[in-house]
C-alpha cells in the first residue's frame, strides 16, 4: 500500500486495541522470558547474584523498548499488531522514526505511574499489583481514544497523539503475515 492510501485507513476500535493488547501481553511472555528470566537465572544459579528491583525495572523497560522501537519503525507492525491487521504510521501514512516510536513507548508507558501511586496509597500485595497492572493495560489505557474528539474512524490513544503516530486497521485482503 502507498503511504497515501495507508493515511486514509480507519483507526482500530476499542476491541481490536483490547484484543491486540491482550496477544501483545502474550508475545511479550516470550520476549521477557528469554531476555530477562534466562540471564537473571544464569546469574543466580551460577554466582548468586541477584539483582536490585531498581536495575531489573531498567533493564525490562530497556529490553522492551528495543522490542517495540524496532518493530514500530521497521515492519510498522508487532506480531500481535499483524495478527489483528493493526498498522502505526506517521504523517502522511509513512512508517514512524526511531525518536518517535521512543516517544511513543515512553507516552505508552506512563500508564505506570497511577498503578505505582494506587500500590503505595494502598499497599497492595503482589498479585493485587499483577491484577491492577493488567487491567489497566488492557481496559484503562485504550479507553483513551475516547478523549480523542475526531469522528470515530480517526480516533487515536494519547500516546499516539502525543508521539504523533497514528494507528490504523488494515483491510483484510492486504494482510500478509511475514
Amino acid at each position: 500500500m502507498s503511504p497515501a492510501e495507508l493515511n486514509d485507513l480507519p483507526a482500530p476500535s476499542f476491541w481490536r486495541r483490547v484484543s491486540c493488547t491482550l496477544y501483545e501481553q502474550l508475545v511479550l511472555l516470550g520476549v521477557i522470558a528469554l531476555t530477562f528470566l534466562v540471564p537473571n537465572l544464569f546469574l543466580g544459579i551460577l554466582f548468586g547474584i541477584s539483582l536490585p528491583s531498581w536495575l531489573t525495572f531498567l533493564y525490562l523497560y530497556g529490553v522492551l523498548a528495543i522490542y517495540f522501537v524496532w518493530y514500530w519503525t521497521k515492519p510498522g507492525q508487532t506480531l500481535a499488531m499483524q495478527t489483528w491487521r493493526v498498522r502505526m504510521i506517521g504523517a502522511g501514512g509513512l512508517n514512524i522514526t526511531k525518536r518517535q516510536a521512543l516517544w511513543r513507548y515512553i507516552y505508552g508507558s506512563l500508564w505506570l505511574i497511577p498503578c505505582v501511586l494506587l500500590q503505595w496509597i494502598f499497599h497492595l500485595e503482589k498479585w493485587q499489583i499483577i491484577e491492577m497492572l493488567f487491567a489497566v493495560a488492557l481496559f484503562c489505557w485504550p479507553l483513551s481514544i475516547y478523549l480523542d474528539r475526531c469522528s470515530p474512524a480517526l480516533r487515536q490513544s494519547l500516546p499516539d497523539r502525543l508521539a504523533g503516530s497514528r494507528l490504523v486497521e488494515l483491510p483484510k485482503n492486504l494482510v500478509k503475515l511475514s
